[in-house]
Formats: structure tokens, sequence, C-alpha cells
């Protein structure tokens, strides 16, 4: 189906944070945009503010109303939608137009100069700090984001000429989604791989397919275009692309030097292939953010932005909503929101707490995300939440899965080696941080967790 044939695009999963930043993009160049979700979120409000029209029951005789056409309406899928909706059917027996958000993304992308930004962890916040220094400096993208960006409250970034598809003059940023292999749609002439650590194993079955994924990931790359992997990966000995390593380690050929923490603000050095730029400031706390503000940092060199854009871009980013988040910092109370849901997003986050404050006692609260990761990584996860000093664990969430037997929150509580540690329910977890008033508060988990922390901010306020 041919763009310029579209008249309205139906969304089976509008509220999802990929999916509503394409139907933002096709709502912006003047097709009309409608959608069905689940559930009523702060998202789904927004979008319909914006002029898209959102329902939330899966309703065939709704969808029939609407006199959609298969001749100029295109469907887009998430892969959260179950195969027995009933819209999702009809729009199959009418032989309409049913493309994944992957697909759609790549048909959107390959008109333009595509930065793909892949990684199991780190590409939300490494895709999203490289759109904020292309959007600030005379270079400009579009982006496609898997994150809400707290710089400009949205996960759309359109270029200023952008009133219809990218052009090959235009930059767009896209975070490559290694589930169910969707970054395979890509074809993009700038790549980064963050992090290939073992996840989705419910898809994938083993780590070792999980890197066959990354890989031919990698040999999507256009002809002359470049990669960037994180130094260290196992992927590199197998690459058959024009590549760069980058990463914290001296060894890489782009990296961080010269690291220092000054008020809770890392600073850092970036020596790009032998030159240094020195005195970089991150808008965002982190040892982990450090690392992928190398990986932005290095693409956005790559496509024209210069050292002074980027030192001015990276001093004001402002991060991605419930990544490294805070949400109370005060000199005596310290409330850090985070969307990590893999052991090593923990450990990287927990590390970074720490070391930024190591006077502080460290209260966690994690709730962990599908059965299949949970069992996958229960010692794991064990091991990532024993750094806290107290957890405060809430039941599995369960998105797409049914129940495990054998793997639940009480046999991951048991696998933490520290003394302070509780299961509580969701309706528990609001009035016991509230009560206890934890100097040192993280609230980490990519279920529904996230609708609990603005009352545990009001009720740490006092508001």
């Amino acid at each position: 189906m041919k763009t310029e044939h579209i008249k309205y695009v139906y969304f089976l999963g509008i509220g999802g944070i990929g999916m509503s930043a394409i139907a933002r993009y096709f709502n912006h160049i003047g097709k009309k945009v409608f959608g069905y979700d689940k559930t009523e979120t702060p998202l789904t409000k927004e979008l319909q503010k914006e002029g898209m029209m959102v329902h939330y029951t899966d309703d065939i005789s709704l969808v029939e109303s609407l006199g959609f056409q298969p001749e100029n309406t295109m469907v887009v899928l998430t892969p959260a939608i179950p195969k027995n909706h009933e819209e999702w059917n009809w729009f199959k027996e009418q032989h309409f137009t049913i493309l994944k958000r992957s697909e759609v993304l790549g048909l959107l992308s390959e008109s333009s100069i595509t930065i793909g930004v892949a990684g199991t962890h780190g590409k939300t916040t490494t895709s999203t700090l490289l759109a904020h220094i292309l959007t600030v400096s005379a270079v400009k993208c579009n982006a496609f984001l898997g994150g809400i960006s707290s710089n400009y409250n949205k996960n759309l970034l359109l270029h200023p000429q952008a009133e219809t598809l990218p052009t090959q003059e235009q930059f767009t940023v896209v975070e490559a989604d290694e589930f169910d292999r969707s970054f395979l749609t890509l074809t993009p002439k700038y790549a980064v791989v963050t992090s290939t650590d073992a996840d989705h194993l419910d898809i994938y079955g083993a780590h070792d397919a999980m890197q066959e994924s990354f890989l031919a990931y990698t040999n999507k790359l256009k002809a002359g275009g470049t990669l960037l992997v994180k130094y260290g990966l196992d992927i590199i000995n197998q690459l058959q692309v024009n590549y760069y390593t980058y990463g914290l380690n001296p060894n890489a050929q782009i990296y961080a030097d010269a690291i220092r923490i000054n008020e809770a603000e890392h600073v850092f050095d970036l020596v790009y292939l032998g030159e240094r730029i020195s005195n970089l400031s991150l808008g965002i706390p982190g040892l982990h953010n450090i690392e992928n503000a190398v990986a932005a940092s290095a693409i956005a060199l790559m496509c024209g932005v210069s050292a002074d854009e980027l030192k001015e871009a990276l001093a004001s980013f402002k991060g991605v909503k419930r990544r490294f988040e805070y949400r109370i910092k005060t000199p005596s109370r310290v409330f850090i929101d985070d969307y990590a849901h893999h052991p090593e997003e923990i450990k990287a986050i927990l590390g970074s707490v720490r070391r930024m404050y190591p006077n502080k006692k460290l209260v966690v609260a994690f709730q962990p995300h599908l059965f299949s990761r949970t069992r996958d990584f229960m010692n794991e996860f064990g091991e990532a939440l024993s750094m806290a000093d107290t957890v405060y664990l809430l039941p599995i969430y369960p998105a797409r899965e049914l129940p495990m037997e054998g793997i639940t929150s009480s046999v991951l509580l048991d696998k933490m080696s520290l003394n302070e540690k509780y299961l509580l329910q969701k309706e528990e977890l609001v009035q016991t941080v509230i009560e206890n008033k934890p100097e040192l508060f993280v609230c980490l988990g990519a279920g529904d967790i996230d609708a609990l922390v603005e009352p545990i901010e009001r009720g740490l306020l006092g508001v």
C-alpha cells in the first residue's frame, strides 16, 4: 500500500510507547488516526487530546461504523494483541493491509538516513539522547522513541521540514527492538548495539539464538554504513561490517575518560578516534548513562554535530521518563524511579546510586516483569537486588503470560542475601514507604508499578 493512498490508519494497541509514536507521526502528516487499547492511560488521553480517536472495548461494530475500506486504510498491529482479538480477526477477514509496528517503522525510515539503536538495555536512553543532540544542533532529525523524552514530553520528535515522509536528506533516529526480531525490518545507515545480554528467552529459546539475531541486525546495515558496538560484546568477533567499539574501557576506539562526580553530576572527557573533547557534563546521573552518552555522542559527531553543540546538548539533556528519573531530590530525601526489569539494568542503577549516595541507606521497591524472565534469571535477580539495604518485593507482573508453577516472588525473595526484605502487595507498598520515610528510595519495574510512583511521591512530600 502506497502512503499517498492511505486515508485512515488504525492501531491495534495504540497506547504502546512505540505504537503511539507512529500514531503521532501519521496524525502530524494529516492522516485520520484511530485505535484500540485495553486500558485508558495518561498516554492514550494525550493522543485523544491531539485529535486521535481511541476506544477501549474489543468491538467489531465500533470498527464497522467507521467505514474503513481495505484500499484506503492501513492497520498497525502490536505483538501484545492476542490472536483471538475480534477486531484483528475482522480486519484479516476483510483483507485489510495489516502491518506490525516494526514493519511500519521500517517503511517510514527507509527513505531517510536512519540511525538504529539496538540493545537489550540502554537503547531508549541512548536513542533519546542522540535525538536530543541532533535536535538542538544544526543537523536536526526525526525520532521514533521507546520512551517519553523529559525535554520534550513526547516520544516523537520531528524535523522542522517533516511534513510528509522523512526524506533522504533527513536523519531519522529509531529504537531498534530485538523483541520478536522486530529490528530486522530496518536498514540503517548508522547502527548502535549497546548490549546483548540474555533476555526474551521466551521468544528466542537460548542466548545464542538471540546473539545470532543481533548479528543479523548488524548485517542489515546499508552499504557504506557504520556500526557502533559496545566494547567487549561477544558478537564483535563475528561482525562482517564496518564498525567502531565504544565504552568506558580505554581499549575501545571511542571511550569516556577522566570520569568524575561533581555534586551528584557526572563529568567526563570523550576520546573520539584519537581526539579528546574535555569536560563534558551529562544532565542525567549514572555511570551507565555515561556509557550511553559515549554512544550517542559518537554517532552525533559522525552525523556532523560540532564539539560545541555536543557539549551544550549533553548538559541540557533531562533524560527519559522512568529512566533514572528523580521524583524527589532534596538534601534530606532522594526518590528515583526507573523502568529497570533485567538483572544487569538493576545492577547498573543500584551501583550508580551507591556511588552517588554512599552514606545513605538504600531502600528499593521492585516488581518483577514476566514469569519467564523471573524464571530465567532468578539467581541473577537475587544477586542484583541484594545490593540494596532494604527491598520491598511485589508479585510478578504477568504482562502477556500465564502463571508458571513454582515461579513466584516468594521464591525470588529467598534468593536475596540481605536481611531486610519484604513481600508486599501493590496496595501495601505506598503506605509502607510513606510510613518508613526512606532517605534514599528507588522504585524499579516495567509493569504497572509506575501507577504507584505519584502516590508515593505525594506521600513522601506530605501533600
